[in-house]
């Protein structure tokens, strides 16, 4: 048990070093690379050199990359165990598209401009949209399917996506902003608009944490979790609660980026098996790894321009899905 624990913490280690490597390579590696003396003089506020100049703007967007992807990896490995779906995402299951609508009739109806409008806007856009996805899966002869709930997110999706381009038509001042914030991206992040969602995002991943063993049960099904002694009613409203808090605040501020929630909790299961007590939190790093890796890829290979994150993670995350659908074959976990 020794043996164990300390190979599960060297993993944990690991990938929290690989997330504060993302971090250095995040503020150095831009349209004009960084030497890491200049990063420290950043770090420390000074901006008497361009390239510490450069650091303290890039400090809000790295954040934010941190941020996001470890909400979106989070939510991705809660939504695969609540609904033991090796497909679950919150892109494919339509969270991100409500979460994303919901902003839109904000801002294009209702004329909302405070961020923390736009938080609550977005969580309650994801909770709309889980709660109508996971309706419409569970209809019909053998419930919430993996198959059903996979197409109802993907129809859901396609639809919230269509009526966003309906609301915004009409509205020449806000469609080119809108259009780009839709791609997913995190280049105009500011430290005044993410300080409000971090009492959301803290919210979201304690009721995520907190769910690990609702969830470690239920992948040996519902029977045998309430045997065991689960509350399985109240853990899975708790760990879908989590997940929907962060997913709409990370789509609030970033957009609707698509497929971390699905790659990371996967390559994490196969680095360090199936126990939510470890998956939850490698998947935290490891989403905030990988966001802050397609930030800095696409900055390299656009220069001097920059490809947003949500560009990044589909050419990543597309064939990845392909693998994952021929691999399971759409089988539950």
């Amino acid at each position: 048990m020794k043996k164990v624990f300390q190979h599960k913490t060297f993993r944990i280690f690991g990938f929290v070093a690989l997330t504060l490597f993302t971090v250095g390579l995040s503020l150095a590696v831009g349209t004009r690379s960084v030497p890491w003396h200049e990063i420290w003089a950043g770090l420390n506020g000074r901006i008497d050199s361009i390239g510490a100049a450069a650091v303290a703007v890039r400090m809000p967007r790295t954040l934010l990359a941190v941020l996001a992807g470890g909400a979106l990896g989070i939510a991705g490995a809660v939504m695969q165990g609540i609904t033991r779906n090796p497909l679950a995402d919150p892109g494919i299951l339509g969270v991100n598209a409500g979460a994303a609508l919901f902003v839109v009739i904000g801002i294009a109806w209702f004329d909302i401009s405070g961020a923390t409008t736009f938080l609550w806007l977005g969580v309650a856009g994801a909770g709309s949209a889980a709660v109508f996805v996971y309706a419409i899966g569970s209809t019909g002869q053998g419930g919430a399917t993996p198959l059903k709930l996979t197409l109802a997110g993907t129809a859901t999706s396609i639809a919230a996506s269509a009526f966003i381009i309906a609301v915004v038509l009409p509205r020449n001042d806000i469609a080119g902003s809108i259009q780009s914030w839709q791609v997913g991206g995190i280049g105009g992040a500011r430290f005044d608009t993410i300080l409000p969602a971090f009492p959301f995002f803290i919210v979201g991943l304690l009721l995520s944490l907190a769910s690990a063993r609702v969830l470690n049960a239920l992948a040996l099904g519902e029977e045998l979790a309430a045997g065991l002694g689960q509350n399985v009613a109240t853990g899975r409203a708790m760990a879908a609660a989590g997940a929907i808090i962060l997913c709409g605040t990370a789509t609030a501020l970033c957009g609707p980026i698509g497929f971390v929630g699905l790659v990371v909790p996967h390559m994490c299961r196969m680095i360090a098996g199936i126990d939510y007590r470890i998956l939850l939190p490698l998947s935290a790093f490891g989403g905030a790894t990988l966001l802050g890796l397609a930030d800095v890829l696409g900055r390299i290979i656009a220069r001097p321009n920059e490809l947003d994150v949500g560009i990044v993670t589909a050419f990543v995350g597309a064939p990845f899905f392909i693998w994952t659908v021929r691999r399971q074959r759409m089988r539950g976990l």
